[in-house]
C-alpha cells in the first residue's frame, strides 16, 4: 500500500512540471496580448502567421480611383514579409527602407535601438514599419528570418511590420536624366532611392498621427518618442508640414501623416530629378514652410560606417545627439522681455524657443536683464541657461546670475515680479539649477539672468530650458 501511494505521488509531481511550464507560457501570452489590446479573436489566424506571410502573398492596398489626385494614394500592391497591421491607430510611426550592402549591415542594429531606447508606454504608441527595397528576393528571405527570430515579440504585438513593393510597380531605372554630372550609376541609386521612399510613404499613411523617416543606420535617443511629444505639442496651434530631430540627410524628419500621401506623389513625380533629402526642401517650400524648424539636441545620431551606395566611406555625424537628449524642456507659456540692445532680429524670444535659435544683442551693461514671465505660475524643478555657440564662443555672458520671482505687476517698465531670489551665478557662459521647486518654496512666475558687470564682447544666449515639476505623462 505504501509503495502504491508513493508510486502515485510521484507521478502527481512529475506531471505537474509540464502543467506548469504549460500555464506559465500561456499567462506570458495572455498578458502580452492584453497588455497590447492585441486578441487575435477577428481574424483568428493560425499561431505562426502573425510571423511570417509567403513572399508571394499580396494584399492590395490604398487604391487611389483618381491617380492625378496628389492627396489621395498610390495604386500599389505590397508582400508582407511579417506582421500585420493593427486596426488601432499608433501615436507614430517610424518608416525604415533598406537595401543590401556591399559592406555590413546595420538595419538589425537600428530596429534594436528603436525598441532597447523605448520604454514599455512609449511602445505601445508607435508602430515600425520596414521596407526592404531590394530585388534580391533570397536576401529579403533571409533577412526577415533574423527580424522574426529576433523580434518575435514586437512583431506579434504589432509594432513590427516588413513589407516590400514589387519590381514591377517600379517606373523605369533606365535612361535616366544626368544631372548636377553624377554618374549613371548614382543617378539610377538615388532616383530608386525615392520611388523607395514613396512606397514606404504611401504604406504608413493611415498607421498613425505622425510619421518620422529614419534610415537604416541610426541610433536613437533614450525615450525619443516622449521628447517628440513634447515638442509636437509646444507646437500646437502652429502651422508646420516638417519637423527636424537630427541635421543629416534624411533622418528624423516627422510629418503629420495626412501630408504623407502628398510627399509620396512628390516623390514619385521628381524621383530622378535629385536626391531625397533635397526634394524634401522643395516639398516644405511649397506647402508654405519656408524655414527649417529643427530642434536641439538631436534625437537620432547616424552610426553606418560604410554607405548602402557601393560600399563607400561615410563618417558623418551629427554633433548635436546626445544619447540622453528625450530630457528637452518643457518652457511653458511665457513672454520674454531684454533691456540689452538686440542685433537685427535676432529678439529675446528666440533663446526661449525649442528651436534651434538664439537671443543675439549687443554689449551688455551692469543691471542689464532677460527675463521671462510666465502665463501662469509654474513650478520649476530646474533651469539651465546657455550662452555663445561654436561659432561665436566669446560672444558669452561673462558675469551674471540666475533669479527666479513671484508676484507679478505691471510698472512704467513693463511686466516684472516684485520679488526675487537669486539661485545661482554663470560659469564659463552658463548656468544649471536642479531642485528649484525645493529651494524656493513657491510657484514661479518669473526667471530672470541679470548681468552683473559690463562687457566688451556681444552676448548670444543660445538656449533657456525650464523643466517643470509636473509628471511626464501629462505630455
Amino acid at each position: 500500500m505504501w509503495k502504491v501511494t508513493d508510486t502515485m505521488r510521484c507521478f502527481r509531481k512529475r506531471s505537474m512540471f509540464p502543467f506548469l511550464g504549460f500555464l506559465i507560457t500561456f499567462l506570458l501570452f495572455f498578458n502580452l496580448y492584453m497588455d497590447d489590446g492585441f486578441v487575435l479573436e477577428a481574424e483568428k489566424r493560425p499561431a505562426g502567421e502573425a510571423l511570417t506571410q509567403p513572399v508571394a502573398s499580396e494584399r492590395f492596398v490604398h487604391a487611389s480611383a483618381d491617380p492625378s489626385n496628389s492627396s489621395g494614394s498610390i495604386n500599389v500592391s505590397y508582400r508582407y514579409l511579417a506582421g500585420t497591421p493593427l486596426p488601432r491607430k499608433k501615436y507614430l510611426t517610424i518608416g525604415l527602407s533598406s537595401v543590401k550592402r556591399k559592406k555590413g549591415n546595420y538595419l538589425l542594429e537600428t530596429i534594436k535601438s528603436i525598441f532597447d531606447q523605448s520604454s514599455y508606454e512609449e511602445l505601445k504608441e508607435l508602430v515600425v514599419v520596414v521596407h526592404l527595397a531590394d530585388f534580391d528576393l533570397a536576401w529579403c528571405q533571409n533577412l526577415v528570418q533574423e527580424i522574426t527570430r529576433k523580434f518575435a515579440h514586437h512583431v506579434i504585438a504589432g509594432r513590427l511590420l516588413v513589407i516590400q513593393a514589387p519590381e514591377e510597380h517600379y517606373p523605369s531605372l533606365d535612361g535616366l536624366k544626368r544631372n548636377y554630372d553624377d554618374p549613371e550609376d548614382r543617378v539610377r541609386f538615388r532616383s530608386k532611392q525615392n520611388v523607395d521612399y514613396a512606397f514606404l510613404l504611401n504604406f504608413c499613411t493611415n498607421l498613425s498621427h505622425f510619421y518620422v523617416m529614419l534610415e537604416d543606420d541610426v541610433r536613437c535617443a533614450r525615450n525619443f518618442l516622449t521628447a517628440l511629444k513634447k515638442v509636437i505639442a509646444s507646437r500646437e496651434g502652429s502651422y508646420w508640414v516638417m519637423l527636424e530631430f537630427s541635421k543629416l540627410g534624411y533622418i528624423g524628419k516627422l510629418y503629420h501623416s495626412r501630408d504623407l500621401p502628398r510627399l509620396a506623389h512628390f516623390l514619385l513625380m521628381f524621383y530622378q530629378e535629385m536626391p531625397c533629402d533635397w526634394l524634401l526642401i522643395h516639398f516644405r517650400g511649397l506647402l508654405a514652410q519656408k524655414d527649417v524648424i529643427r530642434f536641439k539636441p538631436s534625437l537620432f545620431q547616424h552610426m553606418g560606417y560604410y554607405s548602402s551606395y557601393k560600399g563607400a566611406e561615410n563618417k558623418l555625424k551629427d554633433d548635436d545627439f546626445e544619447e540622453d537628449s528625450a530630457d528637452v524642456p518643457d518652457n511653458p507659456p511665457a513672454s520674454v522681455y531684454t533691456n540689452i540692445n538686440v542685433f537685427e532680429g535676432y529678439d529675446a524670444a528666440r533663446a526661449y524657443s525649442a528651436v534651434d535659435e538664439y537671443f543675439w544683442g549687443k554689449p551688455p551693461c551692469t543691471g542689464d536683464f532677460f527675463l521671462v514671465i510666465f502665463d501662469k505660475s509654474a513650478k520649476i524643478r530646474r533651469i539651465k541657461v546657455v550662452t555663445g555657440t561654436e561659432e561665436r564662443r566669446s560672444d558669452v555672458l561673462l558675469h551674471g546670475a540666475l533669479e527666479v520671482g513671484r508676484r507679478a505687476v505691471d510698472t512704467k517698465q513693463g511686466r516684472q515680479c516684485s520679488s526675487y531670489i537669486t539661485l545661482g551665478e554663470f560659469r564659463g557662459g552658463s548656468v544649471e539649477v536642479d531642485g528649484v521647486d525645493r529651494k524656493v518654496g513657491f510657484d514661479v512666475e518669473c526667471v530672470r539672468v541679470v548681468v552683473t558687470a559690463g562687457q566688451k564682447e556681444w552676448l548670444i544666449i543660445r538656449t533657456v530650458g525650464l523643466w517643470t515639476a509636473q509628471p511626464a505623462s501629462q505630455f
